[in-house]
């Protein structure tokens, strides 16, 4: 019994001992190796057939397994990353540019050799520190006194001092205090012949980062110089950006951060945060817990085996909150660049450096996100794409993708131009590109069938727009409305949805009543108060307008907005209110390819909105030929990509009178 109580202890050893080595191994940051290696020790303690036991193997098991030290280096040729970002994504232009602005900065700041200063009045001391110093790659400057190199410090900034400590007039510890008080970022190490242990111990404490005793050992100065500059060198490894895309389901948000790992050459990790609502699913579960696991950013991290991948947060504005805590709040350690350099999980129990990590988070809508959370994103908003840009990336990317899935790779299937229009306008209706992309799939695999049963030429495959009404059935939206009914009462306005940018009009009608204003149409608070508002205007400026000062005397007036069982809500439709109100009273129709959006006041100025490029793209796909926005958008209205704005005339107004006759037809 002794003797198999022996060997159990012997593997104990040789198990606990392998542990210690694999921790010593992995190397990791100083101020977490002796807290590992505790707990290691602590093994030594506890019995190996107790829970408590297994459970701190895996403990120290799972932090040996981080990449504490694994990196992947990046990629910094721009013109490569901007040649797969074209390749795989058309247009986007905004986004593009931010990523090859991080790219700049980082070779840029990778150029940047560290500056060091030698000052010693011995020659021969000053000459061999230039040349071996040099040939590590610093930037090496001398002086022979301690009175040149304050008047050189006074007008530049060094990265390291190193400095000879008796010297004339001024020496090396009076160097090192004025060097502390004007530059304290700068290190300070100090060389002599005469060292005591008095004079490195006032020397540390005044500052100096190291002091070296004369004769000089080059591989002692080679690596007290590397270890003293060390942190200016983590520098260069600039803080990863913290981007948030918004914009319209299926725009390619997610794809395009999977684009930006490649151009980068990191590694890619995602994961989706929609319907979260546990705080242990970031920061972790602490080890009392049975089953205890760590967080999904550790858990990715581990995953992707780099200390710097591209990280993907999906569906931002979807996180969730319960009474096991609250996730958004616990994402705003991970994505604070001051906070995340020393990130905690609970079940790690040490510090993590996130900071080389990039995140990139997608929302749909930041309206949802959390202000303090929002606050630590640079938002890059997405529009929808034009039709124009719906037909090329179907070209260069969804055609060929389908037909390959499809199994049509032998065949020349093409789709012409005119049927690729048409499936988008009468086929589809979104911003983004999934409902597109699902019909090129569903008239290749008919293709397909066909192909199967004999009953279609392979060697005349081509899409027009009657194949896609043979193949798609008859058209599921009609967007044009340029041709239809101007009507008195019938105003056409501009919204914005989560889903992109929306046409929709505002009925008003009157009867005989009880001065009441009915609104109806599913409207939300903001609408029913812009509404309101119009109507309040209107009755105070009657003789503006050349209606009777009692129009309203014993009538109702009825506001609606078709298709009520859809919520609508937002403050852009007071412009478009007013207008279908004065269209009523004044007996003159709306035109109704002439379409508007702004919010109204009481004194009738057009106050300005958001989401000018959907609008803008919604009114082109229905048709409208003449848009009205506020006077104060025209300064974002002017960024818009000429294609957009070609073929629609764009008008800006700041008050309600000025766009009157433009939108209401003579009677």
């Amino acid at each position: 019994m002794k003797r198999f109580f022996k060997k159990d202890q012997e593997d104990l050893t040789g198990e606990i001992d392998e542990l210690r080595q694999a921790v010593l191994d992995i190397k990791m940051p100083g101020s977490v190796e002796p807290i590992v290696l505790k707990e290691v020790d602590r093994l030594f303690k506890i019995s190996p057939s107790s829970a408590e036991y297994t459970i701190g193997i895996n403990y120290i098991d799972y932090l040996t397994t981080l990449p504490w030290n694994q990196f992947t280096d990046d990629n910094l040729d721009m013109d490569r990353a901007e040649a797969i970002l074209n390749k795989d994504h058309y247009g986007l232009d905004e986004i593009k540019e931010r990523i090859l602005e991080h790219l700049a900065v980082r070779q840029m700041k990778l150029s940047v050799k560290n500056s060091v200063l030698i000052v010693d009045d011995e020659k021969m001391t000053r000459m061999n520190l230039s040349h071996v110093l040099s040939k590590e790659g610093y930037a090496v400057e001398t002086d022979s006194s301690g009175s040149d190199a304050l008047e050189r410090l006074s007008g530049r900034h060094f990265d390291l001092v190193i400095t000879d400590l008796k010297m004339d007039k001024v020496d090396g510890l009076m160097l090192l205090d004025a060097i502390k008080k004007n530059s304290p970022s700068t290190e300070v190490i100090i060389i002599t012949g005469y060292a005591t242990v008095l004079t490195a111990v006032d020397a540390i404490k005044r500052g100096s980062f190291h002091f070296i005793a004369k004769p000089l050992k080059l591989d002692e100065i080679r690596s007290t110089v590397k270890s003293a500059l060390s942190k200016k060198t983590g520098m260069n490894h600039s803080k990863s950006p913290v981007i948030c895309f918004t914009g319209p389901p299926g725009i390619g948000k997610t794809s395009l951060g999977q684009s930006i790992a490649r151009s980068l050459e990191r590694k890619f990790v995602r994961i989706s945060l929609a319907g979260m609502k546990d705080e242990a699913d970031i920061r972790g579960h602490r080890r009392s817990y049975v089953g205890a696991l760590s967080g999904r950013i550790i858990q990715g991290i581990r995953r992707v085996e780099s200390g710097n991948p591209v990280f993907m947060l999906d569906e931002i504005d979807k996180i969730g909150q319960d009474f096991k805590g609250d996730p958004a709040s616990a994402l705003l350690e991970v994505l604070d660049p001051q906070q995340n350099s020393q990130f905690i999980d609970h079940y790690l129990d040490v510090p993590y450096d996130l900071s080389r990590v990039m995140f990139i988070a997608t929302a749909n809508t930041v309206s949802r996100i959390p202000r303090p959370l929002l606050d630590r994103f640079e938002v890059i908003s997405m529009s929808g794409y034009t039709v124009d840009e719906k037909v090329h990336i179907a070209e260069r990317h969804l055609i060929p993708k389908a037909i390959e899935d499809s199994g049509l790779t032998r065949f020349s299937l093409t789709f012409t131009e005119e049927a690729l229009r048409k499936m988008i306008r009468e086929h589809t209706r979104e911003a983004g590109l999934r409902e597109f992309e699902r019909k090129i799939f569903s008239v290749c695999r008919k293709i397909t069938r066909k192909l199967g049963k004999n009953t279609i030429d392979p060697d005349a495959l081509e899409i027009t727009p009657k194949a896609v009404e043979d193949l798609l059935g008859p058209s599921q939206y009609h967007f044009e409305i340029a041709g239809a009914k101007d009507r008195i009462g019938c105003s056409t306005g501009l919204a914005w949805t989560e889903t992109g940018g929306e046409i929709i009009f505002v009925e008003a009608t009157k009867m005989m009543g009880t001065n009441r204003l009915i609104l109806t149409g599913s409207l939300g608070d903001v609408m029913k108060e812009s509404a309101q508002a119009a109507l309040s205007y209107i009755r105070s400026n009657t003789q503006t307008f050349g209606l009777a000062e009692d129009f309203f005397h014993q009538q109702d007036i009825h506001i609606h907005v078709p298709a009520g069982a859809i919520p609508k809500d937002g403050p852009s439709a007071g412009l478009t209110i007013a207008v279908s109100l004065l269209s009523l009273l004044k007996g003159r129709p709306c035109r109704r390819d002439t379409a508007m959006t702004g919010e109204l006041t009481l004194s009738g100025r057009i106050l300005p909105v958001g989401g000018i490029k959907e609008k803008l793209l919604a009114a082109k796909m229905a048709g409208i030929k003449t848009v009205i926005f506020p006077l104060k958008n025209k300064g974002e209205l002017s960024t818009l990509p000429d294609d957009l704005k070609k073929d629609i005339h764009i008008i800006t107004a700041g008050e309600l009178d000025e766009i009157l006759d433009l939108v209401l037809k003579e009677a």
